[in-house]
């Protein structure tokens, strides 16, 4: 017969293994605060739409409506009068001095007139510059001077430089000591660099792509004014002019290449037309100046002819364009984006 069934012992209580509760977490970033998004290279296209808005919100904000873009070289600092001081920077736009060896020497430190070549060609370079600066100065002192005379709601023909020092220093700071706004627009670059002085505060950008720098320095400007200068200075002035050929502006654009003799030297434009890598009339896309005078009436008859009327003309020295900011576009579109509470 089947074994009887064995009698049953109470059960061992059996362990809970369910995990305790974790920590509370805290709240995620919101995701145009999160830095590690906006700095990866998903976040690239923010970064992008970021440096197209936030300086349209500014120039909107402080009523800029067009520039001047002066450009030119970065690489001297201290050019003014006491030309005896300048100095010869590492880079285009940067803190950090070039070697020694480079730098321009107008005598020997023992007054016996032993400079080496390269001292004293950096010298010679160096009092020519120091004359570009000047002539920037007062170029764009009195085209400030005249531009703060037109009426309207916003200002005209503000002066406008890569913020870096030279003949961008030299802009910022003649626009500045006509007591007219200026503005600079720096590149972050992977040594280090500051802004110049003079620039308006409020009109003071740095830019991490190039590509939306130049946007900026084309998109508002009624006429350029190209000084002498180095890889920069040419890629930025045949940007121009190459879009200016190919009527990809949508405005005209009066173009000054400023010192006649250090730019035909660098480059022979003629012979771009000459040889037809050019047609001969791409050589009225721009003048030749050599005093700010020249200048000055090139840019005033262009911008005049092309960017003005009879009444704005007329209008010229009654108002001031006013100090107070411009409405936001929260003020100016209304319900249509209407402030949320958090």
């Amino acid at each position: 017969m089947p074994d009887a069934p064995k009698p049953t012992s109470p059960s061992a209580p059996v362990a809970d293994s369910t995990p305790s509760a974790p920590a509370a977490l805290p709240n995620a970033p919101m995701a145009y605060e999160n830095q590690a998004f906006l700095n990866s290279p998903d976040g690239r296209m923010v970064r992008i739409m970021s440096e197209y808005q936030e300086p349209l919100a500014r120039f909107r904000r402080e009523r800029i409506q067009d520039t001047v873009v002066f450009f030119g070289s970065a690489r001297f600092i201290g050019m003014d009068e006491a030309h005896q001081q300048l100095k010869l920077l590492d880079n285009t736009g940067s803190t950090q001095l070039a070697p020694e060896v480079e730098q321009p020497e107008f005598d020997s430190p023992a007054g016996d007139g032993t400079v080496n070549a390269l001292k004293h060609m950096r010298a010679e370079a160096a009092l020519e510059m120091a004359a570009y600066y000047e002539d920037a100065r007062r170029l764009a002192h009195m085209m400030t001077e005249w531009s703060m005379k037109l009426p309207g709601r916003r200002h005209r023909f503000v002066i406008t430089s890569g913020g870096g020092p030279g003949i961008m220093e030299a802009a910022n700071r003649g626009a500045w000591e006509a007591g007219g706004k200026t503005i600079g627009l720096n590149i972050k670059l992977p040594f280090e660099q500051r802004p110049n002085p003079y620039i308006t505060p409020a009109l003071n950008f740095n830019f991490h792509y190039f590509f939306m720098r130049k946007y900026w320095f084309v998109y508002l400007a009624k006429a350029l004014v190209v000084f002498p200068g180095g890889f920069g200075t040419l890629d930025e002035m045949f940007e121009v002019l190459t879009l200016d050929q190919t009527n990809k502006l949508a405005k005209p654009i009066t173009v000054v290449i400023y010192g006649s003799k250090y730019w035909k030297d660098v480059i022979n434009l003629q012979l771009l037309a000459d040889k037809g890598a050019i047609s001969v009339r791409d050589l009225d896309l721009f003048k030749f100046a050599d005093t700010p005078e020249e200048a000055f009436k090139i840019l005033t008859e262009g911008l005049i002819a092309n960017h003005l009327d009879a009444e704005d003309l007329a209008a010229m020295g009654q108002g001031q364009v006013s100090s107070e900011p411009e409405s936001d576009a929260q003020s100016l579109l209304g319900p249509d984006i209407a402030k949320t509470l958090s």
